[in-house]
């Protein structure tokens, strides 16, 4: 476990994206897996302005960019299966497949909710065969709606339809939806009603296909999976509280709850590291090990480690970002970290990597142009009153 801690925090920026014209807020980081054995991973950002745009995962260079239409984008994901296929929600009620060996602007298949639906988080399950996006609360309803999605490259540009919902589970916005990383049937789900729910789709209703529903007392704004057979779950709050539970309890007399910090700011808090917000978590298998991101409103990024004492600091990466991180994404396999923020970057940080410093310096003058354009907001709903 050392040597990992020791090795994140030797992250170091190996690329930078050429910051676009358009200053933009990257929201979400998704990577593909390789196409071919040694080959480079595609990476997909959503961005503020509703584009989804395709990098190229070793030398990030920008391969699409898909256009500005439909809503703000709800996240991005690639397909497990196949490295060209990846989705997208948006907030005008529908979730997009996009082939990115395609130079059209048209999804290769849109999955449309219901009429009312606006779309503010999703998920494909590890065997592409089901997707299911969760909406905004309209009126007294806030649904998980599920479609098929098999056959996406056989039907080009077909609409389907949704296999069915769940409709009872949550009483606001479903802001998170994640499913298991190796369990096909198993999701779980947070919303602004504080309940972080986990399902299991096999079962023939709703009823029955809730295992599981903890609460954080706070709004949830990230979630996943953890743990050895990852039994474990987590999730982050709004007002960057910390929540870990042990589904592998639930039969027992075992307390579920692993963890629970009310205010991560005042628990890591230290006078040279202040963390303002946390970003989300990711689980390190060889560690067997869950870290969480979290940073400043000046672009800092502080790693953290999670245990049942606490959360606690394992290093900062400096130097990279000028403003809110708002996304990130972790790879196992070679141990590099991509990070997206409020100041338009897109970078790759690897173990001890160099960058070149010509496209660093060129890089950050844009950026801090960058900054003056784009108004850097609070991500914290409130802060917790002491």
């Amino acid at each position: 476990v050392e040597k990992v801690e020791q090795q994140l925090a030797g992250l170091r920026i190996a690329r930078r994206c050429v910051p676009s014209e358009e200053p933009t807020y990257l929201l979400d980081i998704h990577t593909s897996r390789a196409a071919q054995p040694g080959g480079s991973p595609l990476v997909a950002v959503s961005c503020s302005n509703e584009s989804l745009r395709v990098y190229d995962g070793d030398t990030l260079r920008l391969l699409r960019e898909y256009g500005a239409r439909g809503g703000v984008l709800a996240g991005v994901r690639f397909a497990h299966t196949s490295a060209s296929l990846v989705f997208s929600a948006c907030s005008q009620g529908s979730v997009k497949c996009w082939d990115v060996r395609s130079a059209t602007q048209k999804p290769v298949q849109v999955f449309s909710g219901y009429p009312s639906n606006a779309f503010i988080s999703f998920d494909v399950s590890c065997s592409d065969l089901i997707v299911c996006a969760g909406t905004e609360k309209v009126e007294k309803d806030a649904f998980l709606v599920f479609w098929d999605a098999r056959g996406i490259t056989d039907c080009a540009s077909a609409t389907k339809e949704p296999l069915g919902v769940y409709s009872e589970s949550h009483n606001d916005d479903i802001t998170k939806i994640c499913f298991h990383p190796v369990e096909p049937n198993l999701v779980v789900s947070g919303s602004t009603d504080g309940l972080v729910n986990v399902f299991d789709i096999n079962k023939d209703n709703e009823d029955d296909a809730l295992i599981s529903t903890c609460n954080s007392d706070s709004s949830v704004s990230s979630l996943g999976w953890a743990g050895e057979d990852y039994k474990q779950v987590y999730c982050m709050t709004h007002d960057e509280g910390f929540c870990w539970w042990d589904m592998a309890q639930l039969d027992t007399e075992e307390p579920i709850t692993l963890l629970h910090v009310l205010d991560a700011r005042e628990s890591v808090c230290t006078e040279s590291h202040g963390l303002h917000y946390l970003v989300g978590g990711f689980y390190h298998e060889k560690a067997g090990k869950l870290f969480l991101l979290g940073g400043t409103s000046t672009g800092d990024i502080h790693l953290l480690s999670c245990s049942t004492e606490g959360l606690s600091l394992v290093g900062t990466l400096r130097g990279g970002h000028s403003a809110t991180v708002r996304s990130f994404c972790w790879s196992p396999t070679d141990e590099s970290l991509l990070t997206g923020g409020e100041d338009a970057q897109l970078l790759l940080w690897k173990p001890g990597a160099v960058e070149r410093s010509l496209t660093k310096k060129a890089s950050l003058k844009i950026s801090s142009s960058v900054q003056k354009r784009v108004r850097v907001h609070n991500t914290s709903l409130k802060s917790r009153k002491k």
